[in-house]
């Protein structure tokens, strides 16, 4: 055993020969250190505990660390483990390793209800060291691969439980922080003790498939390297294995058997500059097809954690598809080792690259969350769905599989499916429980959607959806039904207005309607419509002019004289008088209800026809309403209300108690039992003599509804006063 102890502190030192001199100095002090703290503890492999720490270490000089970082890596069991304290680390390796040490020590002290909970504070305390100092994490992520490296001594469940920790924590983190190189080994550890008859079952057939294709790869990898060099590219061409577990989820996912996976290897093209990549994969475009939309430029886009590289999948001479990942020395270098290439820490800020701010601002992020909740476990959780911040993968009730954004809902999944099942969408079971329809979807959520015919997207989604698809499908339903609504409001417009003037038949009229087309630019009626129900043309001045270009001296004759008189009124000044606009509740978007005044069927009201946005209606008694028809009033018409029997309006109300036991209950029963719905309420400060007031927001149908709500309401006992409200 002193042989392997000798052994691993010789190497360490031979691996770490980038240090200084007096780096390497106090990097042998920690080595005795570590070796006399641990002395008599051993794992359960039978090596000598330090063993361990000095393979974390070890790993660490891999990353070419400082020496801080690998003296807190052979320290990192110290505080936790013998009877080291701080104080002891602090005199003897200063105040940094010491945080670092801090900072990966776990937390025995407290007292926890569970593993899970244990666990989630392990990772909080671990993280918020980690936003002040990344080398917390570096040192973390080489303490898990050597961990999982030797989990064979452990019973079963706790190698299960350290590997699904692991999968789900540790080597996204790696990911997230660019480590590629440790991602993938993570990953095939956690497969390997997760499901270990299936990992041998697939390395086994891995290792007989490479085998016979040997020497395919190293043909292959020739002539890439051969046909560049006609391009005057200098780099390196290599292939590589895929993973068995990036294998794995390829069969499991596309439901393949191990045969039918043709894409084993992949090719790395390693060129001198930026320009190399690109005359690069012209070069391979040339050579083989590429496959169409299998190319992502990393490069210019880089991902979430900083990689870059250019990616595309193009068919061999063999048939076969090939992956190939063209990239520059240092995107390579960075792709492999992540954040720890090229770490610059205190008083080196100036030299940051735009890798190192995205890592900062992510961890700086865990810290804002951090202090808005005390629970361990939901900020555990909150990490799991942050390191995935690129794709949730959710499934049909039929088992198919959805890719879909990080942060999407139900809508977009609705969407994603059809733009039917969107438009159609009133309800979800997310794993056969009803969720309302802007909950997140997380990864392995199985999503049924239900629908009816006849309902229609709420414009409201536009603010919840995350996919382009969603966006742009609701949009264009909603225009559409805004332009029909308003070709159909347009139209009554235009009827009435021309029936005011007694003019009812110079709708027949052709060459009118042609000479009226030219003059405005439009084309069709439908078009006129829309221009109409929109606001951007006023009924009266077009059912004037169409009058004066009609043709049918009829028509005039039976307009009377106070027509005539408006008619010549209106071509001379291009205004319109007052009329009166017939308004039944089903124009859609064309109407809109003031929110100044919260006008409701039934009340004296007035219309502004404002361009673009159609009808705008206040009542007449509303101070901004009032204020702004003195201003322009040839665009205010008076409203006259239609049958309006689907539609409901919101009403403001303020009503005046006292207090007393229970009288916001009777308030509440006494608007349901006049068939209304509270929307909004505001409970005001107590006035003098224990007198509250309370602004509410009521659903009315009418103005009859409303004075049923009033009726009611003034029987309520303890309450004073009730009046409406103008907001």
């Amino acid at each position: 055993m002193g042989t392997k102890k000798t052994d691993g502190a010789e190497n360490l030192l031979k691996k770490a020969v980038y240090l200084s001199r007096s780096d390497r100095a106090r990097l042998r002090k920690a080595l005795e250190f570590c070796n006399s703290a641990h002395i008599g503890q051993f794992r359960k492999s039978g090596d000598p505990y330090s063993s361990h720490p000095i393979q974390v270490a070890f790993i660490c000089a891999g990353w070419q660390l400082d020496a801080e970082s690998l003296i807190a890596a052979l320290l990192h069991d110290t505080v936790e483990d013998t009877k080291t304290s701080l104080k002891k680390l602090s005199n003897n390796f200063g105040g940094t390793v010491t945080e670092l040490v801090d900072g990966l020590s776990k937390i025995d002290e407290l007292v926890y209800m569970s593993y899970e909970e244990k666990a989630a504070e392990n990772f909080r305390k671990m993280l918020l060291a980690t936003a002040a100092d990344v080398r917390v994490i570096l040192i973390k992520l080489a303490d898990r691969l050597h961990n999982m490296q030797t989990l064979s001594p452990l019973p079963n469940e706790k190698k299960k439980r350290i590997s699904k920790e692991t999968l789900e924590i540790f080597a996204p983190i790696a990911h997230r922080l660019g480590f590629n190189e440790l991602f993938r080994k993570l990953e095939d550890l956690c497969f390997e003790n997760l499901f270990p008859k299936r990992y041998h079952v697939l390395n086994k057939a891995m290792l007989a498939a490479t085998g016979n294709r040997s020497g395919l790869v190293a043909e292959l990898q020739l002539k890439i390297n051969k046909y560049l060099s006609k391009f005057g590219i200098k780099g390196k061409v290599f292939g590589r294995e895929k993973t068995l577990y990036s294998i794995y989820l390829k069969m499991k996912e596309k439901k393949l058997s191990f045969a039918e996976v043709l894409d084993l290897y992949g090719f790395r093209i390693i060129v001198r500059n930026l320009n190399d990549c690109y005359i690069a994969l012209g070069a391979v475009h040339s050579l083989y097809k590429p496959l169409p939309g299998r190319f992502k430029d990393y490069i210019a886009l880089p991902k979430s954690n900083g990689y870059q590289s250019l990616h595309t999948v193009v068919v061999s001479a063999f048939g076969t598809p090939l992956e190939l990942q063209i990239r520059t020395e240092k995107m390579h270098n960075f792709s492999e080792a992540g954040i720890a290439a090229h770490w610059r820490y205190k008083g080196h800020e100036k030299e940051i690259t735009p890798l190192q701010q995205k890592a900062h601002e992510w961890m700086q992020s865990l810290l804002t969350f951090q202090k808005q909740t005390a629970d361990p476990s939901e900020f555990l959780n909150y990490l799991k769905i942050d390191l995935f911040p690129d794709v949730v993968y959710v499934f049909t009730p039929q088992g198919n599989i959805k890719e879909l954004p990080r942060g999407s809902t139900p809508i977009d999944f609705a969407y994603a499916i059809h733009s039917d099942i969107g438009n159609q969408c009133t309800g979800v079971k997310i794993n056969s429980e009803l969720k309302p329809l802007d909950t997140i979807l997380k990864n392995g959520d199985v999503v049924s959607i239900s629908q009816t015919p006849h309902s229609k997207p709420h414009p409201n989604w536009l603010t919840t959806v995350r996919t382009a698809k969603a966006r742009a499908a609701i949009r264009h339903f909603l225009k559409n039904e805004t332009k029909q609504r308003a070709i159909s409001f347009g139209r009554n417009l235009l009827d009435n207005a021309l029936l005011g003037l007694g003019s009812k038949g110079v709708s027949d009229d052709k060459l009118a309607w042609e000479q009226l087309f030219n003059e405005i630019g439009l084309e069709t009626h439908e078009a006129l419509y829309e221009e109409i129900g929109l606001g951007r043309s006023l009924a009266n001045v077009t059912a004037r002019r169409l009058i004066a270009l009609s043709s049918s001296r009829t028509v005039r004759e039976k307009m009377s004289s106070n027509a005539e008189k408006t008619l010549l009124f209106s071509i001379n000044h291009l205004t319109e008088s007052p009329d009166v606009i017939t308004i039944s509740g089903t124009e859609g978007p064309a109407v809109q209800y003031a929110s100044c005044c919260y006008p409701i069927a039934g009340d004296p009201a007035l219309g502004n026809m404002i361009g673009g946005k159609g009808l705008t209606i206040h009542r007449k008694t509303c101070s901004t309403g009032h204020r702004q028809s003195t201003k322009d009033p040839s665009k205010w018409t008076d409203i006259v209300w239609g049958e309006v029997s689907h539609k409901n309006f919101i009403s403001y109300l303020e009503l005046e108690a006292i207090e007393s036991k229970g009288v916001l209950a009777k308030i509440a029963a006494a608007i349901s039992s006049a068939g209304s719905n509270i929307v909004d309420l505001n409970l005001q400060p107590t006035q003098g003599d224990h007198v509250s007031k309370l602004k509410i927001g009521i659903e009315v149908k009418n103005r009859d509804h409303l004075a049923e709500v009033f009726r009611l309401l003034r029987s309520v006992s303890f309450l004073n006063k009730v009046h409406r409200l103008v907001k």
